[in-house]
């Protein structure tokens, strides 16, 4: 949109807000409708189509039945020379859709046809410092405002209409590493943000804005031993010391730079009024150099949104020497057992356990390997801490230049990375996107440097099987039984989406949107998008239609990271295409 720089009449001007601002302010995006949003069919104005992000959509009209009928109705290039990987969730509001792209950019979209109404490029400096692609996965809605994070670690608020600027905040130093990449999220009139970084010695941050004005309201650092703040009047006070003392689990001075970055973002349960987050590996990837449990690192938190203190923690993989993580989604869900109502959360950790949470106290429930092989661990105890095998520990490298080479299983880039799995209120089953993969990996030497790469390990990853890497599992919670599977030959990378018409939606790095039949696994339609389908898919309603929206174009951190899997990707097409299909009003079926 073009905007002319002619200053009009008062009387035009006050005729214009008075026609404007009842529009405006009956789209704006309220609290009520952010909690709503896991019911609504009509729109999606949440990353995970709901604040506990089960994506699961209560749509129908598209079912097993009919879905050989669903067809694409547009399409739209995001353009340019800017095709990397392309991870975000379409979120859709009043017929509009917005969405972000690589290089931190914004689109509008008419979602009846495909128009684009406004594009936001972020003018990223030169020595931006992202480890794994230069990707974003998504916006948050919230009054008139689209709000997203950027590489170079700032928030940028944009007016719904114009895409034009309406506050920018910077949250950290790129310089030193730092960047975003996850969806922001917003609580209660608060708009919640993680930051990357973990593979540059950040200290990972957990903050709280005004959505208004970009004003931090909280900070929580994510490693034992710095303090938080809440902001009152412009001015800190202290909230606290994350752990309750400097280097408890931490030698020397490594908790000072020592990563556990919540760069995937969390999610909100309303039924217990925490934020639910989970912390990146620490820094350094040696875990020689750094004895001891390393809180917060590879955990789970459960923070008040109000303050961001921390109510209680579930660490997966304390002293994390494989980079496995904690950062994946842990999703609310509730289960009768023993006539009583169990309200739980789940997560399908990079280790290759999956981990069932009491999320009222993050007390574990039970836990299970939801991968073929796990070498690093021998199992779980009772409290849900693993088993080491410390033969499968890389070795320290002591006086040599590096310690001893170790196989390990899965490899550091998980048996389930960031894209989010999906669980069905119908079913009671989550469906989790895996890789079946394995790695050698050493550590090195290494010493911080301000916005140095932080690892002091070298790797290797494998495939485990010739004719696959990545599994779809549909998963019970309950029973730790995996009820059905499909094998696909590339890694899957992509988020997952199931709905009421007993459906399971994924996308695949051959570049196949794809549809299976939630009960048994059977695949029931698939369609080629011309790239690597890495994005979320969603569903909506739309005059009396339903319609279902992806994002295609391959990137992310395999073709990066991936070693020999990487040369199983290498010919895969680059892309950036957002879209969109429906089944038609007269083909669907009579019920």
């Amino acid at each position: 949109m073009k905007h002319s720089g002619l200053r009009k009449p008062l009387v035009l001007s006050a005729l214009c807000a008075a026609m404007f601002f009842p529009a405006l302010s009956a789209w704006a995006v309220t609290d009520q409708e952010i909690l709503d949003d896991v019911n609504s069919t009509n729109q999606i104005v949440t990353n995970g189509m709901g604040l506990q992000g089960q994506r699961y959509s209560t749509l129908d009209i598209l079912n097993t039945d009919n879905i050989k009928d669903l067809r694409p109705v547009w399409a739209m290039s995001f353009g340019g020379e800017k095709q990397r990987g392309q991870q975000a969730q379409p979120l859709i509001k009043d017929g509009v859709m917005y969405v972000t792209a690589s290089y931190s950019r914004v689109f509008a979209v008419d979602a009846r046809t495909g128009k684009e109404l406004w594009q936001y490029d972020a003018r990223l400096p030169d020595d931006i410092r992202p480890c794994c692609d230069v990707i974003n996965r998504g916006v948050a809605l919230y009054g008139d405002l689209v709000i997203f994070g950027t590489l170079d670690a700032k928030l940028v608020a944009l007016n719904k209409d114009t895409g034009k600027v309406v506050w920018r905040k910077s949250v950290a130093d790129h310089k030193a590493g730092y960047s975003i990449t996850a969806a922001p999220l917003v609580v209660n009139g608060k708009l919640i943000t993680g930051v990357s970084g973990g593979e540059f010695g950040v200290v990972g941050k957990i903050e709280a804005y005004d959505p208004k004005n970009g004003e931090l309201l909280w900070t929580r650092p994510t490693v034992e031993g710095h303090m938080g703040y809440v902001y009152k009047d412009g001015k800190a006070v202290e909230s606290g010391i994350s752990g309750g003392e400097a280097g408890k689990t931490w030698p020397g001075d490594l908790w000072k730079t020592g990563g556990a970055a919540p760069w995937l973002g969390g999610l909100y349960d309303p039924e217990t009024n925490l934020l639910l987050f989970g912390t990146g590996n620490p820094a350094p990837w040696n875990s020689h150099l750094r004895p001891g449990d390393n809180l917060y690192s590879s955990s789970r938190l459960a923070l008040n949104p109000d303050d961001g203190t921390i109510k209680w923690h579930f660490q997966t993989t304390p002293h994390d020497g494989w980079d496995f993580d904690g950062v994946n989604e842990l999703v609310s869900f509730n289960y009768q057992e023993g006539g009583k109502t169990i309200k739980a959360a789940a997560t399908a950790d990079r280790n290759g356990f999956f981990y069932v949470l009491d999320r009222t106290n993050g007390k574990f429930i039970r836990g299970f390997p939801f991968v073929d092989k796990i070498t690093w661990a021998k199992g779980l105890d009772k409290n849900g801490r693993p088993i080491y095998d410390e033969t499968n520990r890389p070795g320290s490298p002591g006086s040599e230049t590096k310690g001893s080479s170790v196989f390990a299983a899965p490899a550091f880039l998980g048996a389930k990375n960031w894209m989010p799995m999906a669980y069905s209120q119908d079913t009671g089953l989550f469906y989790v996107p895996s890789n079946e993969w394995g790695m050698d990996i050493w550590n090195e030497e290494i010493a911080y440097k301000k916005g140095a790469a932080y690892l002091g390990a070298g790797f290797t990853i494998r495939p485990l099987n010739e004719d696959y890497i990545g599994v779809l599992r549909a998963i019970d919670p309950k029973t730790g039984k995996e009820v059905w599977r499909q094998k696909n030959f590339a890694p899957l990378w992509g988020g997952v989406m199931t709905t009421k018409g007993n459906l399971v939606f994924t996308g695949t790095p051959e570049g196949f949107l794809k549809a299976f039949n939630a009960k048994t696994g059977e695949q029931v339609w698939e369609f080629q998008t011309g790239s690597g389908v890495l994005g979320s898919p969603v569903t909506w309603e739309m005059d009396g239609e339903q319609y279902v929206s992806v994002l295609s174009g391959w990137g992310g951190a395999v073709p990066l990271w991936g070693g020999e899997v990487a040369k199983r990707v290498k010919d895969f097409n680059q892309g950036g295409m957002l879209w969109t299909f429906k089944l038609p009003k007269d083909l669907v079926a009579k019920r």
